[in-house]
């Protein structure tokens, strides 16, 4: 009986433990991935300016979540040193965001006790039996994306997105800032500065 009240706690520490680990994973912040053109030469460009129009924007106006994913931008952009230049820049940026929903279905087995009396035993004994147990979630997984784009050659330099949970009802301010992070998320991925001017 000692024997049997040892493995369930084991097992419940397990369990335990497992349940942990999910709910670290489920705090984390959005999946980042760069990639870079290896042909480009990034030490030649100084200025930039946003393309026209912009994805985010491709029924022709702005909005407020657009103006707030375009100053992240630009703020990231001009504090690794590059010059706003709407005339002649070197780099084109371009924005785009998106929702999607998506249904995650989850088995796990989970383990339940039935409980009998034993004559023999002259007590009642516990047996484990295993069954699965589906989990079906169903949420929304935004997509941020930053293209640079070689102005001169028209041709994509460097592109950097952020994909992670969405999170309804917030407020404007909350929303800015997930918007902020992830913007400095995507571009902690930018390993390049403006040249020096001549």
């Amino acid at each position: 009986m000692a024997r049997t009240r040892s493995l369930f706690r084991h097992a419940g520490l397990a369990l335990l433990a497992l349940a942990t680990l999910l709910l670290a994973a489920c705090a984390s912040g959005p999946r980042i991935s760069a990639e870079a053109d290896p042909t480009a030469d990034f030490g030649r460009y100084r200025s930039f300016a946003f393309y026209s129009p912009l994805a985010i924007e491709a029924h022709g106006y702005s909005t407020p979540t657009s103006n707030r994913i375009r100053q992240a931008a630009r703020a990231q952009m001009e504090a690794r040193g590059y010059v706003y230049d709407e005339r002649e820049p070197d780099l084109w940026v371009n924005l785009n965001a998106y929702l999607q929903e998506r249904t995650d279905v989850t088995t796990m087995p989970e383990v339940d006790y039935t409980y009998y009396y034993s004559y023999r035993a002259r007590a009642y004994v516990a047996v484990p039996y295993w069954r699965e147990r589906t989990d079906v979630r169903r949420y929304t997984e935004g997509t941020l994306n930053v293209d640079l784009v070689d102005a001169r050659e028209n041709r994509l330099v460097w592109t950097g997105v952020a994909v992670g949970h969405a999170r309804r009802g917030s407020t404007p301010e909350e929303r800015g800032a997930r918007i902020d992070a992830a913007m400095a998320d995507i571009f902690a991925r930018y390993p390049y500065r403006a040249a020096p001017a001549r």
